[in-house]
């Protein structure tokens, strides 16, 4: 059986774009669940937020790759450890720096997907 030129075509296409959309989108989808899930707690566990939540963890994959998110975040969520054990995740500049990029992107990603 031959394939139709405009079908084979489209079939190339097709399969190179799909590499393409996962490395763009190379979040595990056990840190996404583990996202929407705080996010949704955050929210007392509306189910209207498993829409916005993910809708939200969407948006942060676009604008950071995985290992950048996974510095980013632990670097904001370990701000407020204390004692001696936190003074490394509170006191360095570019630490204080990751965190603030953390905090921007993730407003942008609310902002975009009505998570007040």
């Amino acid at each position: 059986m031959r394939l139709s030129s405009s079908l084979s075509t489209f079939l190339l296409l097709a399969a190179n774009a799909v590499p393409l959309a996962a490395f763009a989108n190379d979040f595990p989808t056990t840190s996404r669940v583990e996202y929407v899930l705080e996010c949704m707690k955050t929210h007392n566990g509306k189910y209207e937020f498993l829409y916005k939540c993910s809708c939200a963890v969407d948006e942060i994959a676009k604008q950071v790759p995985f290992d950048e998110y996974v510095e980013i975040s632990t670097a904001l969520r370990h701000q407020t450890m204390g004692g001696q054990r936190g003074a490394e995740f509170r006191d360095p500049a570019n630490v204080k720096e990751m965190a603030g990029k953390y905090k921007n992107i993730e407003r942008r990603a609310a902002d975009a997907c009505f998570v007040k």
